[in-house]
């Protein structure tokens, strides 16, 4: 059983209904529009270091648990997470804290929608910011390949019912306390508090299920994917903590053709988990990239 622990006071904590759901998001600051969306296994708090240096810096941070995890509505079923699906969720959501389009942040799970709300929502994306999240055409290329694929089994096991989530509760969640300490680069990265907290994010009724089912819906759809791509066609930046443990570097070669406004900066001493493991470079990437004309 995961012992509940109090989230840090950060921001203000709201609802919004967006695409027939309950979407928890927290706010801080005013100014432009910023939307930070988190991967997997995590929630708001993936941007814990961002959203109050953001703020600082003039902008209207918006920080949301995505559709299944921790204080968002949990919607079942694996089609409740298709692709399609959750792009609609964010334009939603931008739409709704408007006026006008918004600076896209992604990681993981999160970088990977963002990509494709850039392509499908174009006018809703004033610039896009991707971090250690491929771009979804560059993927399933890379996926062909030994040099990705292995990387990418544990995706593969998610497939599978049930059984995932088992063996992700055993022993209170300890498969994703081991993917949170052995990955950064840095010592401390993720405190036992931090990882506390998103154990109790997952252990929520359906949360699991519903994290898991995005693996699910996106294999389940992935040749219907190629239809939603486009050319990304406004100011986009990729920030690479180069010793992520689970895509390879291969994963950015292209981008150019894909995102002709972009702009890839690699982090040598970052891994996956970037905006934790390096947080102050991330920080001052971003920023300089916003105030870029």
């Amino acid at each position: 059983m995961v012992a509940a622990i109090r989230e840090p006071a950060v921001g203000q904590h709201r609802r919004a209904i967006v695409n027939g759901i309950r979407l928890h998001y927290v706010e801080e600051g005013e100014g432009p529009a910023v939307l930070l969306l988190h991967g997997f296994p995590e929630f708001w708090y993936s941007w814990r270091h961002q959203i109050p240096a953001l703020a600082a810096a003039g902008c209207r941070v918006v920080a949301p648990d995505l559709r299944g995890y921790n204080e968002s509505d949990k919607p079942p079923g694996v089609d409740s997470y298709r692709p399609e699906v959750l792009v609609e969720d964010v334009a939603a959501l931008i739409r709704q804290i408007g006026p006008g389009p918004a600076v896209v942040v992604g990681h993981d799970w999160g970088g990977f929608i963002a990509w494709l709300v850039a392509m499908r929502r174009p006018e809703l994306v004033r610039r896009l910011i991707v971090l250690n999240a491929p771009h979804p055409a560059t993927f399933l290329h890379e996926l062909r390949h030994a040099r990705q694929y292995l990387r990418s089994l544990y995706m593969f096991f998610f497939q599978l019912p049930w059984l995932p989530e088992a063996c992700l509760r055993f022993q209170n969640f300890g498969l994703v306390g081991h993917a949170l300490r052995r990955q950064p680069i840095h010592p401390g990265t993720f405190t036992n508090a931090d990882i506390q907290l998103y154990k109790a994010a997952l252990a929520k009724p359906g949360a699991l299920t519903a994290a898991l089912n995005y693996y699910r819906a996106a294999f389940r759809h992935r040749r219907e994917m190629p239809r939603m791509f486009r050319t990304v066609n406004v100011p986009a930046m990729v920030i690479w903590g180069a010793r992520d443990a689970y895509l390879n570097p291969h994963v950015t070669d292209g981008l150019l053709a894909l995102a002709p406004h972009l702009r890839v900066l690699e982090l040598p001493d970052a891994s996956h988990w970037v905006q934790n493991d390096a947080p102050d470079q991330v920080n001052r990437a971003i920023i300089d990239f916003l105030r870029q004309v």
